[in-house]
């Protein structure tokens, strides 16, 4: 009898796995064939597959994403309007050539006296043949690609769609009174489902600008910046045991993801949120105030 019952433990194990991996498997099956009521019902089902290995954390991560991005409107994820490089149609190529190569970007609004009055987007390399040519003057007109303007409420897998079918990547946002609030990109839209898409560029910029003084005690931030860098820059002593950056330090201090122009105070200091998404803070401007 002791020789089989180690063999009889096993068995018993080996049918309770199954048991519980088919309760579970059941469970998703029947989610997707008789739809689950609400998003947040799917949302466990699919955690329950990656609680069973059946998805990884990253995985499940781009469900969630493209979850989130089928509820978003253009307005809450858009580059804001203070953001935006844009090019004045009457510049030449010795004044806007600099910006271009300083920006990173490969696609550029085209404005006349100001922002609201957009004549198209420039696509940076549609500038090589006429580089390669050695032409400084010449008509910027001739190459602007149409600007397609959408409106603020905007549903952004709608414009995902849209993004693919007509084969453009960059829109700007309108608000209802005609004015330009922002733009929005393919690739902005792709970061709310996958993550953070980081180039060359972004990697050079956060190792050596995450801190710009725009004033005597004003301060544009990002938060990804280091602690010890922001300790060290402005001589906090913020600890580094929690949270690797200002950013994570913030969201401590504020209790919960904040959104735009939200304020928060520590110290002598006095945070004000420029940018974040769903997700995360992305931009911050910090004000010294006086003791």
């Amino acid at each position: 009898m002791s020789d089989d019952h180690p063999s009889s433990t096993t068995t018993e194990k080996h049918e309770r796995h199954e048991k519980h991996e088919k309760s579970w498997l059941d469970k998703l099956l029947h989610a997707f064939s008789a739809e689950p009521k609400s998003r947040d019902e799917l949302l466990e089902i699919i955690k329950d597959a990656a609680d069973n290995q059946l998805l990884d954390q990253e995985a499940l991560s781009i469900i969630e994403g493209a979850l989130d991005v089928s509820s978003l409107q253009a307005r809450e994820i858009m580059v804001p309007r203070s953001h935006i490089v844009a090019i004045r149609i009457e510049d030449s190529p010795q004044e806007y050539l600099p910006q271009l190569i300083e920006s990173g970007h490969s696609r550029f609004p085209v404005i006349g006296e100001n922002i609201d009055d957009v004549k198209g987007i420039l696509l940076a390399k549609d500038l090589l043949p006429l580089a390669l040519k050695g032409t400084d003057n010449f008509n910027l007109e001739t190459i602007l690609r149409p600007a397609t303007i959408i409106p603020e409420s905007k549903r952004v897998n709608v414009l995902l769609r849209e993004f693919r079918e007509n084969r453009y990547h960059m829109a700007l946002v309108m608000d209802e009174y005609g004015g330009i609030t922002g733009l929005l990109t393919i690739e902005d839209i792709l970061e709310e489902i996958v993550g953070e898409i980081e180039d060359e560029t972004d990697e050079q910029e956060e190792a050596t600008d995450f801190i710009k003084r725009v004033s005597e005690n004003d301060y544009i931030i990002k938060a990804l910046t280091p602690i010890e860098d922001f300790n060290e820059f402005f001589g906090k002593e913020f600890s580094d045991e929690d949270f690797d950056t200002i950013g994570g330090i913030l969201m401590q201090e504020f209790g919960h993801l904040p959104k735009r122009n939200e304020v928060v105070q520590m110290d002598n200091m006095q945070f004000r949120v420029l940018y974040a998404d769903n997700r995360q803070i992305h931009l911050l401007r910090l004000t010294i105030l006086s003791d």
